[in-house]
């Protein structure tokens, strides 16, 4: 439901933008604004019921650090999967388009899959760092505003999830994807995530260390 929600809203607001406006700023602002929102108010509701996994990434480090089964992890990612899909597929619908769509919007070259490895290690970096802090009463706002501003300062525009990468390609909408770009983004976001998640533990230990 969180990352079907998510998708929704990612997807909706930017096929709302195109009818609204033809300014592309003005567009990448309404998906931002609406991007940010929703993760802020996701990651409040689903943190005590599931920990707001939303993200296939965020979840297997959860299991690298020992903290889920194989089994857990397997579940939330197909969840995920089949959330943002299903969001996708929903926000088509609600806006009168066919429900099952292809997008032919391509994004390629090394400067977008560099912006979606920053931005997926800036998210992942983010969210362990404030549990290390034992502060994980501020993911939600975290997340919500570097989700915001990355819209802005990434070429990629910050997917940074690659369930939510699989499912924006089913529309060919403003917010999709074209399944051809998708075998180099998501290996992009993964190395992102290895460098988040070691930054994080880098600055933990760190601050161990100094506090000692």
């Amino acid at each position: 439901m969180g990352t079907g929600s998510l998708a929704l809203a990612v997807v909706g607001s930017g096929i709302m933008a195109t009818d609204l406006t033809s300014n592309v700023g003005l567009q990448l602002l309404i998906n931002a604004g609406a991007t940010g929102a929703i993760l802020w108010l996701l990651i409040s509701l689903f943190g005590p019921i599931s920990g707001a996994h939303f993200n296939p990434v965020v979840s297997w480090i959860f299991y690298l650090r020992k903290e889920s089964s194989v089994a857990q992890t397997l579940s939330f990612t197909i969840a995920q999967i089949i959330g943002a899909i299903s969001g996708t597929l929903l926000a088509n619908l609600i806006f009168t388009r066919d429900a099952y769509q292809e997008s032919s919007k391509v994004r390629g070259g090394w400067n977008i899959l560099l912006s979606e490895t920053v931005a997926t290690a800036g998210l992942v970096f983010l969210i362990f760092h404030f549990i290390a802090q034992k502060q994980s009463e501020k993911i939600a706002a975290g997340v919500a505003l570097f989700i915001f501003a990355a819209y802005f300062f990434t070429s990629s525009t910050s997917f940074a999830n690659p369930a939510i990468t699989v499912g924006r390609t089913f529309t060919d909408s403003f917010a999709g994807i074209s399944p051809a770009s998708v075998p180099a983004f998501i290996p992009a976001q993964i190395v992102g995530a290895a460098i988040g998640y070691l930054a994080a533990r880098y600055f933990a230990s760190h601050h161990t260390k100094e506090s000692s």
